[in-house]
């Protein structure tokens, strides 16, 4: 198995429902997110895949969709705030832990066709999620 890796940074906000600490709160982070890719073969010019097509890809829709983008989980009653606000922000199904970022990445990966095998999503120097295929 051929692997390559990618990795984009991006700000995001953000508060978790009913935590107890302080991420209960809302904060902020500067996200570094890797993507792994794999094959068993590499395609005609020696590559699992171009890291220009991860930019034009996976790249720009964080840049378009998270990127100095509030992320909250639907149920928050922040939402409303935000939007008569006219603030920038994002709903989720679930709590916007880093562990269900790193599952939303994989998942856009996958939409764009790309051979994604993990995404790591490090909200911290010391703190990060992975989801992978199985």
């Amino acid at each position: 198995m051929y692997t390559v890796s990618k990795t984009f940074t991006f700000c995001y906000g953000h508060r978790l429902m009913n935590d107890a600490g302080r991420c209960g709160n809302l904060h902020g982070h500067t996200a570094r997110v890797t993507f792994v890719l794999g094959k068993e073969t590499l395609d005609e010019h020696g590559m699992v895949i171009h890291f220009d097509r991860l930019k034009e890809t996976i790249g720009e829709w964080i840049a378009e969709n998270l990127d100095h983008t509030t992320l909250l989980c639907k149920d928050d009653p922040l939402t409303a705030a935000l939007e008569n606000a006219g603030e920038r922000f994002r709903k989720l199904d679930v709590n916007p832990t880093a562990e269900n970022i790193a599952k939303l990445l994989f998942n856009m990966a996958q939409g764009f066709n790309l051979p994604i095998r993990q995404v790591e999503v490090w909200e911290s120097e010391t703190s990060k999620a992975t989801y992978q295929a199985t």
